[in-house]
């Protein structure tokens, strides 16, 4: 199934009446549940990685640009004939077709990384990409409301949270806190790019132990967990 053809029926051939609001237990749609759905892509992982190779191929180009405009004319470039909903559509509801669960690293910005439109993903960040109560909650959400069909952890290259957590001493009693689901998931003598993935299928990992709703989506097949690793460098995620 085409990603842009379906979402370009969503918008013209739909247009209000294809997006639903969804409640917290009983879902209330504007049409049938399965009109909706059937606007996502078949695959959400084959499209975020479709839409990243589309993202890391201009990424390369606009960093062998010679001046900052020409590398803003090439990375924009990416967007051009994307189909947009607009606002009056995305106030009606949304319909996520994948989770994100990544590091709030200014470099890690998951709509970009992956080629993504507004109210693709549901994305949620925090520093280390740890599976934290907060972000276990809302991907609990993301699967009773808007029945997301995908969840992507996502560590990345040069984490600074990672690094941190392979350190002896923090700042502040907070960020002691912070790093202590990465020390439990790293092991002594790691460099940092294993200890990042490490970390990031460990918080994978916690979600279904931790999740009576995302372990039953799971095995009910409604949901699938992947983990990523994005290399700033090469604009490029792969799979761990």
């Amino acid at each position: 199934m085409d990603v842009h053809l379906d979402r370009r029926c969503f918008l013209l051939g739909a247009g209000l009446s294809c997006v639903g609001l969804l409640g917290w237990n009983t879902p209330t749609w504007a049409v049938p549940e399965e009109d909706l759905l059937n606007c996502r892509p078949a695959d959400p992982l084959e499209a975020l990685i479709t839409g990243n190779n589309r993202f890391s191929a201009a990424w390369q180009q606009a960093d062998q640009a010679d001046s900052t405009n020409e590398r803003s004319q090439q990375m924009a470039a990416l967007w051009s004939g994307h189909c947009f909903l607009p606002a009056k559509v995305m106030a009606q509801g949304q319909a996520p077709w994948a989770t994100v669960l990544t590091c709030a690293d200014s470099r890690v910005a998951p709509e970009w990384i992956f080629d993504a439109a507004p109210a693709d993903l549901f994305v949620i960040r925090s520093a280390g990409n740890t599976a934290f109560d907060d972000a276990i909650a809302s991907m609990e959400f993301g699967v009773l409301a808007l029945k997301t069909p995908l969840i992507m952890v996502m560590g990345h290259s040069a984490c600074g949270a990672v690094k941190a957590a392979q350190g002896d001493e923090l700042p502040t009693p907070l960020l002691t806190e912070l790093v202590k689901p990465i020390r439990a998931a790293i092991q002594p003598g790691q460099d940092l790019e294993a200890a990042t993935k490490a970390n990031a299928s460990y918080a994978a990992k916690q979600l279904t132990a931790r999740s009576e709703v995302i372990k039953d989506a799971v095995d009910n097949g409604t949901l699938q967990i992947v983990v990523g690793y994005f290399d700033i460098g090469s604009g490029k995620v792969t799979m761990v």
